[in-house]
């Protein structure tokens, strides 16, 4: 009789792991799927950062047609935050990668750092930020809690796309992925 119970108590404790897995599992993508913007256009390409042996992200590109050209389309961006990152350290790179793709950082583009300081959250694994153009060019940042904020301007958002979409981009194979050369 003693084996039976611990049959049964290991089977309940195993069925009552695996559902807080799948509801733990939800919940994060559950900060993600709720970016009606973004859910409404079509996937292009998803890919993984990884910076040595960490996880950095997954990252999902997003067109009006599903399929990424250098002309004008909207585009949406979603990146899923896999380790804890401050927001300072965010924009802090985003920096960094745009001095390294030689795009100069002029007055417009610190008043834009500054405004992401403000404007994006720290974030925790499971977090999303998400990146959708507007039909003017501008870029919609949504973040788990909702919309972050708006940054209206057209050159900020072809340079933050840059970072990821442009030839030159560091990570040339996560690139290839997002953009679905690969």
């Amino acid at each position: 009789m003693n084996t039976m119970k611990r049959i049964t108590q290991t089977m309940l404790t195993v069925v009552v792991a695996g559902f807080f897995m799948i509801v733990t599992a939800a919940s994060f993508a559950s900060q993600c799927a709720a970016v009606a913007p973004f859910n409404e256009l079509k996937p292009v390409g998803k890919t993984r950062l990884q910076v040595w042996f960490w996880d950095v992200y997954d990252a999902e590109l997003r067109t009006e047609t599903g399929a990424y050209t250098d002309e004008a389309q909207q585009r949406a961006l979603q990146l899923s935050y896999l380790r804890d990152i401050k927001a300072k350290d965010l924009v802090d790179t985003t920096a960094e990668e745009w001095e390294r793709l030689q795009i100069t950082i002029t007055a417009d583009h610190q008043q834009w750092l500054n405004r992401l300081q403000e404007m994006w959250p720290n974030v925790t694994e499971g977090d999303c930020i998400t990146l959708v153009e507007t039909n003017e060019g501008h870029a919609q940042f949504f973040g788990p809690e909702g919309e972050l904020g708006v940054i209206e301007s057209a050159q900020f958002t072809d340079d933050f796309l840059a970072i990821w979409l442009d030839k030159n981009s560091r990570f040339k194979s996560e690139r290839n992925e997002l953009i679905g050369a690969q």
